[in-house]
């Protein structure tokens, strides 16, 4: 019987990503949108302590095993910033173009070597919500901070994050190749891995 699972994240791209790579197993990954799931609150100071956050409650309120990721951009000039303060960088509610907008101009006039960033992302599965031991695993995608947006694909701080082993912008991969180098894709993978073995 196939397995339900819900994805504690209300991001279409996150679930669009997501459930591309967890085609493989024999799942049923459903958002937590399609149950009313309110959004946790991400009162953790580690992208892992959110993850479980998140996935604690969609399993709650579901009844069901959750796997949630909590992700974001480390920028080494800014000292790991944005990290847990990704998506609201530029403010609560802010959108991707007010984000990337504040990310440049905080990088304005840094020379290209010491733009250096990274995508992490931390992933957790919780087979129900008191689970006392979640499965984690963590993907990292390092790149620079480009000057200036390039690109329509992807979501975030896709348009500005250069991947050097393809000389562009995230935003301007092809979902499948994105699918195969992603901090997402890297710890999906490790999770699937994991997940065969439960």
């Amino acid at each position: 019987m196939t397995q339900r699972i819900v994805l504690a994240t209300g991001n279409p791209g996150k679930v669009r990503e997501l459930g591309a790579l967890l085609a493989e197993l024999d799942m049923e990954i459903l958002p937590q949108s399609a149950f009313d799931v309110p959004e946790a609150q991400e009162t953790g100071l580690t992208f892992v302590e959110n993850a479980i956050l998140k996935a604690r409650n969609a399993a709650a309120h579901t009844g069901l095993p959750a796997i949630a990721d909590d992700s974001g951009l480390e920028v080494d000039w800014l000292k790991g910033a944005p990290g847990i303060y990704s998506s609201r960088f530029a403010g609560p509610g802010a959108s991707d173009g007010d984000n990337v907008d504040k990310l440049l101009a905080a990088l304005q006039g840094v020379p290209d070597a010491e733009r250096t960033a990274r995508f992490q992302c931390l992933l957790v599965f919780l087979t129900h919500d008191q689970d006392p031991t979640p499965l984690i695993c963590q993907g990292s995608w390092e790149g620079r901070i480009l000057p200036a947006p390039r690109g329509d694909g992807g979501f975030g701080y896709d348009p500005v994050f250069y991947v050097p082993s393809h000389d562009c912008a995230s935003a301007e991969l092809a979902p499948d190749v994105k699918n195969q180098l992603s901090h997402r894709a890297q710890a999906l993978r490790k999770l699937v891995e994991a997940m065969k073995n439960i």
